[in-house]
């Protein structure tokens, strides 16, 4: 009997080292190792006849991490959302196999760029349902929801994508509150590869975070009783070449 492991790759969350003998000459086993890798947030992969040797570097480089898993942080915090777009006709064009392929793999490098960005993606979280993030600065969720983005586009796969910051209620590896619905409300209404933020990340980061926003208007969010203003992230656009106007 077959077992299919792959959903739950990206939510291992310890450095993991994975390992090819180069003695071992069987080509397929190879290759498949090599597409499960990435999946792997962080996991590093190793083609060897020393065995020993890249065991104990490995160990000497993270120490005591694998004993310590991220913690997802209470209190206040930044949010990020982020939803394929059009997830329906994309699974009708490439079927379900195909499409379930490209997101576990897209999801694993969001994990990676999130992270990458001292972010902590939320592990209870798996992209089709959505991948959720919180960090402790407005400006590196902007840049990660800017490569998040990016990374969608690549794959294919272009994503809305939305942040909020706010009180968030930590249980176990996941977090809860208004403000995580907030943030998914407003992924909602971003146009596929574009991120909104709402007026308070936009605060929080209008001078450090090295991008232009464009203001979208206060908007209705199902759920929440006010109107949030919202603004969209342009990339690659500061103060200096670009005043903040209506879209």
């Amino acid at each position: 009997e077959q077992i299919d492991i792959r959903d739950l790759l990206p939510q291992i969350v310890v450095p993991t080292l994975v390992v090819r003998d180069k003695s071992f000459t069987v080509a397929r086993v190879a290759e498949v190792v090599k597409r499960l890798t990435p999946l792997i947030p962080n996991a590093r992969f190793v083609e060897t006849d020393d065995f020993s040797s890249v065991l104990n570097e490995f160990l000497s480089e993270h120490g005591d991490e694998s004993s310590t898993a991220p913690r997802v942080p209470s209190g206040t915090a930044v949010i990020l959302f982020a939803d394929i777009a059009d997830s329906t006709a994309l699974t009708e064009h490439l079927g379900d196999g195909a499409f379930r392929a490209k997101a576990r793999e897209l999801d694993g490098a969001l994990r990676g760029v999130i992270r990458g960005h001292s972010g902590t993606p939320i592990e209870g979280k798996l992209l089709g349902d959505g991948v959720l993030a919180v960090f402790t600065s407005a400006r590196q969720a902007i840049e990660a929801a800017v490569a998040c983005g990016a990374a969608g586009s690549d794959a294919g796969l272009p994503l809305h994508l939305g942040l909020h910051a706010g009180d968030v209620i930590r249980e176990d590896n996941n977090v809860y509150g208004g403000a995580v619905n907030i943030a998914s409300r407003i992924s909602a209404l971003s146009v596929p590869g574009e991120a909104l933020v709402s007026d308070i990340v936009r605060g929080l980061a209008r001078t450090s975070a090295g991008v232009s926003f464009k203001d979208r208007g206060e908007q209705s969010l199902k759920g929440v009783g006010e109107p949030v203003r919202v603004w969209a992230v342009v990339a690659g656009e500061t103060r200096a070449n670009q005043y903040e106007t209506g879209a």
